[in-house]
């Protein structure tokens, strides 16, 4: 089937991505909303601009489009861009949120696609697992919430990541793939890259138990190059 995917830059719509190539769908497009206000209930905020090295990266074309961000507003956006693309269906990350996962459907339905949810109901743990025996290389770009620090932005997940992650849902009863806001990620690599992004200056920002790593300068590299950041202020 050809198909949309929906993407942010996070882990969840890049995996999502994989699962549904590696099903044997062929993504046309990505597709990326990009949110006015930070409290958008359905679309990634946290430097949702690096969308563009991202499908530069995948060799995908890419179409984005900006979004009030505002409660139910935000899906005629995405209708609008749906209906001027040629595809059978559309590829999102959802896991857990019925809100997200419902307003897709429901917009799919009204337009007569597939909703195609690689990721639904999976266990969470599981999919912290994939990204790392995938060579999925994935950082947290921000925290919100009681047993993070700033110590937390900017660190890739991997084996010992997920351990911490699992302390905390133990003690905070944070969701483990953050779906509740707990954390956001950024893919600087994949499976499915021909390149990989390497952050050369970031900002970060911390109050209280929450914070950001802001990217203010990115660039594509060859694969196997050795990422990182270059320079902070």
């Amino acid at each position: 089937m050809q198909v949309a995917a929906l993407v942010s830059g996070g882990k969840d719509s890049a995996l999502a991505l994989h699962r549904a190539t590696e099903s044997g769908h062929t993504v046309k497009f990505l597709i990326s909303m990009i949110p006015e206000r930070e409290d958008s209930l359905m679309f990634h905020y946290p430097n949702i601009n690096l969308t563009e090295l991202f499908a530069d990266a995948a060799a995908i074309p890419l179409i984005k489009r900006e979004t009030s961000g505002i409660k139910e507003e935000e899906l005629e956006d995405l209708k609008a861009i749906l209906r001027t693309v040629d595809v059978e269906g559309v590829v999102s990350g959802a896991i857990s949120s019925k809100y997200q996962k419902e307003r897709i459907d429901g917009v799919c339905r009204e337009l007569g696609l597939t909703s195609v949810t690689p990721l639904w109901k999976q266990k969470p743990l599981k999919l912290l697992n994939e990204l790392v025996d995938l060579d999925f290389k994935v950082i947290i770009t921000c925290v919100c919430g009681y047993g993070f620090g700033e110590d937390w932005l900017g660190r890739l997940i991997d084996a010992k990541t997920i351990s911490d992650i699992v302390d905390l849902h133990k003690r905070f009863h944070i969701s483990l793939v953050g779906e509740g806001g707990e954390y956001e990620t950024l893919v600087l690599d994949a499976p499915f890259f021909s390149k990989m992004i390497d952050l050369v200056q970031t900002r970060r920002t911390w109050e209280d138990h929450s914070g950001c790593l802001h990217v203010e300068k990115a660039r594509l590299t060859v694969k196997g190059c050795r990422s990182g950041v270059r320079k902070r202020e």
